[in-house]
């Protein structure tokens, strides 16, 4: 292995990122909405969040269904539809630096760490190029536009998202929906935007996922007695910082879509339970499951690491008893303050380290980190159960 391409590898590394690239990012760019490090966040947020809001707005007003009694749920009382494009739509698009930010040098730690060996060096800038290669792909985001509009508008938001009642987008009747010029604006235009932000992320979520797959399966030199308890790769758990605003995100989205029901189609919020687990569960797996791809090697290095400093502490008691207890000691040499003491010390706490590794690079803050941000958005829609007082009440009761 050549100096060169080792410092090639560690460039790029460096320049990791699951974001600065793809054909959106490059018209953006053309179009002095972002630099090349994912400047002018502000413009970028105000620019789609209301191209997308706006005429909505508009529309709806100058056909007298923005707030008045002509339909059943008027524009400015839609509370689904503010959140999706005036929280949920800026927290996709924040969480594009957040992410390039946190993550630009998470995959340098697995040399840094001297996780990688040097004759697998080939294989781990193999597994940066493919990350590259299906971030900047062209036919990644074509597929994903008509994805939205084959699948996402016309089958799952027409038949099972849009509400079934008379609202400010469209009426529902024998024939199917029939739309209002801000419904035409909404269902072409301003959800294919949306669903768009959205499943890029999910593009992007597995091309990371892809990547720590094929980095799982190069042998990986792992240090057992490490004091993250994960041989060194602890700062992958890191990672669920950096997708924290998707979780709120998600968190938002689920909220509106739940509110509107039950403000307008009498449900009330525990009929919603089902689908609040498996958006938790759905978030834990798209962002911590990819972890549990390094749980094999783990296991290995923790029982590898048992056997190895289990041998290591055998010999070493062996002869302290020796030493010690047996006479075996140098006659004048004092046991107070012997350095044997500290070393047999200092083993048995390498040896609980090792006993004590995770088999996944997960911690408790991370899956709270994770949990607490989908959740709390959720949480308000309760006082739809019972007023604040009362809520306030259990609370400190079940704290205190």
């Amino acid at each position: 292995m050549t100096q060169k391409t080792t410092i090639e590898t560690i460039d790029k590394s460096t320049d990791f990122s699951l974001v600065l690239g793809g054909p959106l990012f490059q018209l953006l760019r053309r179009a002095h909405l972002t630099g090349g490090a994912l400047e002018l966040l502000r413009r970028r947020i105000l620019l789609i969040s209301f191209f997308a809001w706006l005429p909505l707005l508009l529309l709806s007003a100058l056909e007298g269904q923005a707030l008045g009694k002509n339909v059943a749920i008027p524009f400015l009382l839609d509370l689904e539809v503010h959140i999706k494009f005036l929280v949920v739509v800026p927290l996709l698009i924040l969480a594009e630096l957040v992410v390039h930010q946190r993550m630009r040098f998470v995959v340098k730690q697995f040399l840094e760490r001297n996780l990688i060996a040097e004759d697998d060096l080939p294989r781990f800038d193999g597994a940066v190029a493919t990350a590259f290669r299906l971030r900047n792909s062209i036919v990644g985001e074509v597929t994903l536009i008509v994805f939205v509009y084959v699948v996402g508008i016309l089958i799952i938001w027409r038949h099972y998202t849009a509400l079934a009642a008379a609202t400010w987008y469209a009426v529902p009747t024998d024939e199917g929906l029939t739309f209002s010029l801000s419904g035409m604006w909404y269902s072409y235009v301003s959800l294919p935007i949306f669903q768009f932000l959205l499943l890029r992320w999910y593009l992007r979520m597995f091309i990371w996922m892809r990547f720590l797959w094929q980095v799982s399966r190069i042998p990986l030199t792992l240090i057992p007695t490490h004091p993250d308890r994960v041989g060194g790769l602890g700062f992958l758990s890191n990672t669920v910082f950096a997708f924290t605003p998707l979780a709120v995100a998600h968190g938002g989205l689920h909220a509106g879509y739940i509110a509107n029901r039950i403000f307008y189609l009498g449900a009330a919020l525990p009929q919603f339970k089902v689908e609040i687990v498996v958006l938790v569960l759905f978030l834990l797996c798209i962002v911590l499951g990819p972890l549990l791809l390094f749980a094999s090697q783990l296991a290995e290095a923790r029982r590898k690491g048992n056997r190895e400093y289990g041998a290591l502490a055998e010999r070493y008691v062996r002869e302290f008893d020796a030493k010690w207890l047996r006479g075996g000691a140098p006659a004048g040499e004092p046991l107070v303050g012997s350095g044997d003491i500290q070393s047999l010390a200092d083993l048995s706490n390498s040896f609980e380290v090792v006993l004590s590794m995770r088999v996944a690079p997960i911690t408790k803050q991370a899956l709270v980190q994770l949990v607490a941000p989908t959740v709390v958005p959720i949480v308000p829609l309760a006082l739809t159960m019972m007023p604040l007082e009362e809520l306030l009440r259990k609370l400190v009761g079940i704290v205190f």
